[in-house]
Order: C-alpha cells, then sequence, then structure tokens
C-alpha cells in the first residue's frame, strides 16, 4: 500500500512524524501477511533538502518527499488515466468511512 499525504504549503519536519503514524497504522490494522509494508509520499509546495534529510533521519519506513508545480489542466493524452474532482472525492469519502467504521 502506498499512503500520498498531498500538502498545499513547504515541507515541515512534522509532516515526517504524521506519515510515519500513517504507516504504523497500515501496516499494524490493514496490511495483510502476504503483502510488503507500506510507503509513503509526502507531496509540497517545496522543500528544504536539509530539513528533509533530518526529519527522515532516524524513522525506518520507507518516506518520499517530492514537490510539485501546478498546471491549469492535464494534458489531453494522459487525463483519462486520472479520476474526475466527483470520482475523487467519492474514493476519499469512502476511505474516510471505512476508517471510521474500522475506528482507525
Amino acid at each position: 500500500m502506498v499512503a500520498i499525504d498531498l500538502k498545499i504549503d513547504e515541507f515541515k519536519p512534522e509532516m515526517a512524524g504524521k506519515m510515519n503514524f500513517y504507516l504504523s497504522a497500515l501496516n499494524k490494522l490493514i496490511k495483510k501477511n502476504h503483502e510488503n509494508p507500506s510507503i509513503g509520499v509526502i507531496i509540497c509546495k517545496s522543500k528544504n533538502r536539509t530539513t528533509v534529510e533530518f526529519a527522515l533521519q532516524d524513522i525506518n519506513k520507507p518516506i518520499g518527499i517530492a514537490t510539485y508545480t501546478l498546471n491549469k489542466e492535464l494534458p489531453k493524452n494522459i487525463s483519462a488515466f486520472f479520476p474526475s474532482n466527483k470520482e475523487f472525492v467519492d474514493k476519499v469519502e469512502s476511505i474516510t468511512n471505512y476508517i471510521k467504521k474500522s475506528k482507525l
């Protein structure tokens, strides 16, 4: 499983701690015995390499930090591979409801 956390601002060290929490919960409560450990990806507006290195230094779970750039629209040749806004919201709500039922 992959946990993705999309942030609207620059990377902050506490984001790594939060992702570590998410991965621990996924691995303990949802991951099946035959599955590999979960990995985390934090996507943020910007990052400072030194801050990222210190934030991840003693965390033993695989977490990556990436930045994004804004684009007004998706290129047509790849837009079919992504969900519509409604599909995305529906999926997030179903995951949220699952987590609430699981008392995560």
